[in-house]
């Protein structure tokens, strides 16, 4: 079985999604059951075109760890990316601006995509020291994920990264600092509401200080409360307008509590660096 055949065969597993052009294979497959809650899934990818192509994502509530195995991807955050913006392994924390992304066609690799608060758990830092940053493994210093990003090099088949990377997400969380439960109880309120919990409401129902929920957040999460509320709902509206069961901009605008739809594109000019219908047309 080539390596191609071989990635796209994961496909098989119950839940998972492929994505295959000419240009790139995709393979999206779901947290198993000791990864729910804080992994939201794990991308395999690989480019065939050998052609420069360009990306743009979206500001979410996903903190990526990347390892690469070919080709460096050149990634900014909030502009385009230049020649000295080139990244093989990374993270990156939380970011309310647009990710820009530029490869050459020929990259390849797996990526853990953690919740915030999984992510907390799993690199063991102060989330905040990764908000609105591009940081290499080099950077990081984790002897333990260098070791990972060695060993799925060294594997050339994909369904045993896949395995690789699934037992190293397991072990590590198994093994981490317990999470504040008042932080991840505040979070999934925000997520639960599609951003439209106040926080003033969610602080008093923990008796704590808005103040100290937004030290717990910056901690945690990376970003304050009502930063995170404002993203679950451009979310949900990016949903929203995916699924086109809503009549309009102004409907999903209205749907998703904002206060018109201006209001509405002026959170897709922050985070998504264009208007609400360019980025419909492009998705």
């Amino acid at each position: 079985m080539g390596p191609d055949a071989d990635l796209a065969a994961i496909a098989m597993r119950p839940g998972a999604t492929v994505l295959s052009t000419p240009e790139f294979t995709l393979v999206k497959v779901p947290p198993v059951e000791e990864l729910r809650g804080l992994v939201v899934e794990i991308g395999l990818y690989r480019e065939l075109s050998g052609a420069p192509m360009p990306q743009l994502e979206t500001a979410s509530l996903v903190v990526p760890l990347l390892i690469g195995f070919a080709e460096p991807f050149e990634i900014a955050l909030g502009r385009r990316p230049g020649i000295d913006d080139g990244y093989q392994s990374f993270t990156s924390g939380l970011c309310l601006q647009p990710v820009n992304i530029m490869s050459a066609g020929r990259c390849s690799c797996v990526q853990i995509s953690f919740t915030p608060l999984g992510a907390r758990r799993f690199f063991g830092l102060p989330m905040h020291e990764l908000t609105s940053r591009m940081v290499t493994l080099g950077e990081l210093g984790d002897r333990s994920v260098d070791r990972l990003r060695q060993q799925l090099g060294e594997e050339a088949s994909w369904d045993r990264r896949l395995v690789i990377a699934e037992r190293f997400a397991i072990d590590r969380l198994r093994n981490g600092q317990e999470l504040s439960r008042g932080t991840a109880w505040a979070y999934d309120r925000i997520l639960a509401t599609n951003g439209r919990a106040k926080v003033a409401r969610l602080a008093a129902e923990l008796d704590w200080s808005r103040k100290h929920l937004a030290a717990r957040f910056h901690d945690e999460v990376g970003l304050p409360p009502k930063a995170v509320a404002r993203v679950a709902r451009f979310m949900r509206a990016q949903s929203l307008a995916r699924a086109r069961t809503e009549g309009g901009w102004a409907d999903i605008a209205a749907g998703c509590g904002y206060a018109d739809q201006a209001h509405l594109a002026r959170d897709f000019r922050e985070f998504a660096g264009t208007t609400p219908s360019a980025w419909l047309a492009g998705t």
